[in-house]
């Protein structure tokens, strides 16, 4: 029998491990890619705005995927499906350096879309509540707030290796680091998870007691939907606004400082998570999804209402960091909480499929909209889309409560 304290020692080398993986991860695969865009475009001879085109692309294809996925990391165990991530993401950006023309290039970005799904959040998350079901949501808040430096520590290191190697030779030298530093680490979990060592000391390996959903079966497929439509909605903002910050931001009369105002956005995801850690311990996930949506909306509103001025571009990126660094955990925590244990992977597979499409979406429709009815006018509609995710996360709360209430009568 382990020891409880072994237990404990177990489950933070746990969370450290995913979070080295979940930097190197969100690093390599995503935040480095627009970095790297200018020179792909100029070596395949492609306008910038097709190589980003490719990425939205290869991003909703990995939304379809996500489902299938998630159902394999519920039948095979997370780890085993991370390691197997890890070989595929390092032949992904292999398969991309030495990429010859642009068919090939594309391949290569749809497999590193694929591989995100089985090494990124959504397995993580899967893998946590496959250890310890009743210790999962606060793992995964530390799980990501450590996650959150990815754009901190990756932005500046592609930056640097760009200056010195081409595109394909960093892509390389990233597909080594997911083979050499990330492959070991889930393959350390996937065998320690076999072994059932990882396991609450106080049950056996096949006997960890599920965690229940707060939602009633009668009320499963409501929630869902609502759970999705929110999860949606803040994707499409999320992204939408990511994607065009800088541009927004000099738009909106910001001009050179648009830059320095998004560097903000960064610190601020991380330092509400940090927040949540240590002082969010009793709340709900269902409350902290509607206060993600609402910090989206403020933040939005006060850019709206106060631009160009550079203080209220600033409270714009604290705020909108912090509905952000929330989301990310929510994303883990809320399924969990709402439907319980059983089946997680599928379930979280089924709402990053839902969540990709719309974020994959949204670059695209976002810039139609500021050509079509203006900058202002499209951050309306962002506020607007924001408000209905916080209404249809509050929505839930209200299914629960008249449900108890149909109970007691």
């Amino acid at each position: 029998m382990i020891s409880a304290v072994s237990v404990g020692h177990r489950r933070s080398a746990i969370i450290w491990g995913l979070g080295l993986t979940q930097v190197i991860g969100y690093g390599t695969l995503y935040y480095s890619f627009s970095i790297l865009a200018p020179e792909m475009a100029k070596d395949f001879n492609w306008s910038q705005e097709w190589v980003f085109g490719v990425f939205s692309g290869s991003l909703l294809l990995g939304g379809f995927a996500a489902p299938s996925i998630g159902r394999w990391i519920d039948s095979y165990g997370a780890g085993r499906m991370m390691s197997l991530g890890s070989v595929i993401a390092a032949l992904a950006l292999v398969l991309c350096g030495f990429a010859p023309e642009r068919v090939t290039f594309t391949v290569g970005m749809v497999a590193i879309e694929m591989a995100s799904a089985f090494v990124l959040y959504n397995a993580a998350f899967a893998l946590l509540v496959q250890v310890t079901p009743h210790t999962a949501q606060r793992s995964i808040t530390h799980l990501t707030l450590i996650g959150g430096f990815a754009s901190t520590l990756f932005w500046p290191i592609t930056s640097q290796l760009h200056q010195h190697l081409t595109w394909r030779e960093v892509y390389l030298v990233f597909a080594g680091i997911n083979l050499f530093v990330c492959l070991p680490i889930h393959l350390w979990l996937a065998f320690m998870m076999k072994a059932g060592s990882l396991r609450d000391a106080s049950a056996p390996a096949s006997r960890i007691p599920a965690v229940v959903g707060s939602i009633s079966i009668e009320d499963r497929k409501k929630a869902f939907f609502l759970m999705a439509v929110g999860f949606a909605l803040e994707g499409f903002v999320l992204s939408a606004l990511l994607i065009h910050m800088v541009p927004l931001l000099t738009a909106v009369g910001m001009g050179a400082s648009a830059v320095l105002v998004g560097t903000v956005f960064g610190p601020s995801q991380v330092f509400s998570r940090f927040i949540n850690m240590m002082f969010g311990k009793g709340l709900s996930p269902l409350i902290l999804a509607v206060i993600s949506a609402a910090f989206l909306v403020v933040g939005l509103s006060v850019l709206l209402t106060t631009a160009p001025w550079i203080s209220g571009g600033i409270a714009f990126a604290i705020l909108f960091g912090l509905g952000s660094g929330l989301t990310s955990i929510v994303q883990g925590s809320l399924p969990l909480h709402l439907f319980g244990s059983d089946g997680y992977g599928a379930m979280l597979g089924r709402i990053s499929a839902i969540r990709l499409i719309a974020s994959a979406l949204a670059p695209f429709l976002f810039s139609f909209l500021i050509a079509r009815i203006g900058t202002w006018s499209a951050l309306s509609v962002a506020i607007v889309l924001g408000i209905a995710a916080a209404a249809a996360f509050a929505s839930i709360g209200r299914v629960r409560q008249l449900h108890g209430l149909a109970s007691e009568t």
